[in-house]
């Protein structure tokens, strides 16, 4: 009888603890939504813009990676400054400059002026696309960690998805020349409404547990750890913590050690290869594109829309599957579909054939096949495979590089396009598809249902784990010196 009373108990914590968690993940994934609204606001206003100011292509790639210079800086700072201040404190502040660059790219009557308040809201969103995942991973249980860190993506794929419907309604508003003297404008402007909702919101969430015990505040931390696991495992998870970062030193050169050498590696690579596959490429050149095969105004927008609506559903799909099929899986499917569809859409701009409905179907299949892979998934292992004292350096490196990576592939792409032409544009980004597909199989490991300690023990060779090298193996663990976990990526 008492059995049954204790795993009735049991059940109904679970129950409360998911509750509290994802709520709380919900409201850090909202930084996702900036991500995915501010970054893909400007494919509808790219051709208003570049009407209005007069732009070539050159400063046409600018309007658009502008912004990314700013999360460059915002995301190589994030580290730093969530270290010393606290995640929570430092969302708020990006959730500031989100809003001050939506209201002022919305107001410049020059072109510098955009740019610079570009550049300010680019600050809000390289930090927020570090952190929120970064938080949700430290304060989520090891069983549902890829699906609530996922929500980030989910988060901003919604963003993507909802702007471009506000870029379409708004632009319908008003004639030609409304949208080039006023519509641009109500795009950007628009985006300081979800910068306020999420402003708003991190007033009611705590502060990360991990972060707590690492500045010597366990009692402030075994609270939220009570609400997410319960007394006993609470209190365990603040010992696993706590000595965790007995064995760390906290500075960069641990990254630099033999295994999280190739840690760092493992980020940084599958970050840059994120964003030279060509996502953002399509995402904030979609109207152009579609553009390019004959379509109308009207008609590039409408089958934009589309592509968010593939980008959305597939998102949803990668939340369901992460935490079952698991993080390599994902990868390795997502990254052979991408770059099938990149060489077909090569090969119908190579040959002409790009009348029919092939460019948009293998586009979708494009986007679909990222939406439920490096999307979600290489946001997830970045959160993930980091030790905990330097976990918010190390993500700020990888983002840093992620959106490095991004910046070259934005502001290179209308060159790329009217030099290379489409054909050679897609076959580069299926190569890199390719060589994500060969990275991951022999790199990546995989990080699913362990916590993120036990991940940690396995590149990071402790006292306990080369004294006891088997018990990680007994737990289904390769020794943390084993050249398995990264040659085979076992």
């Amino acid at each position: 009888m008492s059995s049954m009373t204790s795993q009735a108990q049991e059940q109904e914590h679970e129950q409360v603890s998911m509750k509290f968690v994802t709520l709380v993940s919900i409201v850090a994934a909202l930084g996702g939504l900036l991500f995915g609204f501010d970054t893909a606001v400007v494919s509808g206003a790219i051709g208003f813009m570049q009407t209005r100011f007069d732009l070539n292509e050159v400063e046409v790639g600018w309007a658009v990676s502008s912004l990314i210079i700013g999360c460059i800086v915002g995301a190589a700072a994030s580290g730093v400054l969530s270290d010393r201040f606290g995640r929570k404190k430092v969302l708020i502040a990006a959730a500031l400059l989100f809003i001050i660059g939506s209201i002022g790219s919305a107001i410049p009557d020059t072109f510098t002026g955009y740019v610079i308040a570009r550049m300010i809201g680019g600050l809000g969103i390289g930090i927020t696309s570090t952190l929120c995942p970064l938080y949700n991973a430290e304060i989520a249980p090891a069983r549902y960690r890829g699906r609530l860190v996922a929500l980030n993506q989910f988060a901003t794929v919604t963003g993507i998805f909802l702007v471009y419907f506000v870029n379409s309604g708004i632009a319908g508003y008003g004639d030609d020349a409304w949208d080039i003297a006023m519509g641009w404008r109500w795009m950007f402007g628009v985006g300081a409404i979800p910068g306020l909702l999420f402003l708003i919101l991190l007033f009611f969430v705590p502060e990360s547990p991990r972060w707590l015990i690492k500045q010597g505040r366990p009692v402030e931390a075994l609270p939220i750890l009570l609400k997410i696991h319960g007394e006993t495992l609470a209190r365990q998870e603040v010992l696993d913590i706590k000595a965790s970062f007995q064995q760390e030193s906290g500075s960069l050169r641990q990254l630099f050690k033999p295994g999280l050498r190739m840690a760092l590696i493992a980020g940084v690579v599958l970050a840059v290869l994120q964003q030279v596959t060509g996502i953002n490429a399509v995402m904030y050149y979609a109207p152009e594109i579609f553009k390019a095969t004959g379509a109308g105004t009207n008609a590039s927008l409408v089958q934009t829309i589309l592509v968010g609506l593939i980008n959305f559903l597939f998102t949803i799909l990668a939340l369901w599957l992460i935490d079952k099929v698991g993080r390599k899986a994902l990868l390795l499917a997502g990254s052979s579909l991408m770059a099938l569809s990149l060489f077909v859409i090569g090969a119908a701009f190579h040959t002409g054939h790009t009348s029919g409905p092939i460019i948009l179907i293998f586009i979708l299949l494009y986007v679909a096949s990222f939406a439920v892979s490096l999307g979600p998934v290489v946001w997830v292992i970045l959160s993930e495979i980091f030790p905990n004292r330097i976990r918010g350096k190390a993500t700020a490196i990888a983002s840093m590089a992620l959106w490095m990576a991004d910046y070259i592939v934005s502001q290179s792409f209308p060159p790329m396009l009217n030099t290379a032409g489409p054909a050679m544009t897609f076959w580069i980004f299926g190569i890199m598809s390719l060589i994500t597909f060969a990275f991951t199989w022999r790199v990546v490991p995989e990080t699913k249902g362990r916590s993120l300690e036990e991940i940690e023990s396995l590149w990071s060779s402790s006292p306990s784990s080369a004294a006891n090298p088997d018990q990680t193996q007994e737990a289904g663990y390769p020794a943390p010196d084993s050249p398995a976990v990264w040659v085979n990526g076992k």
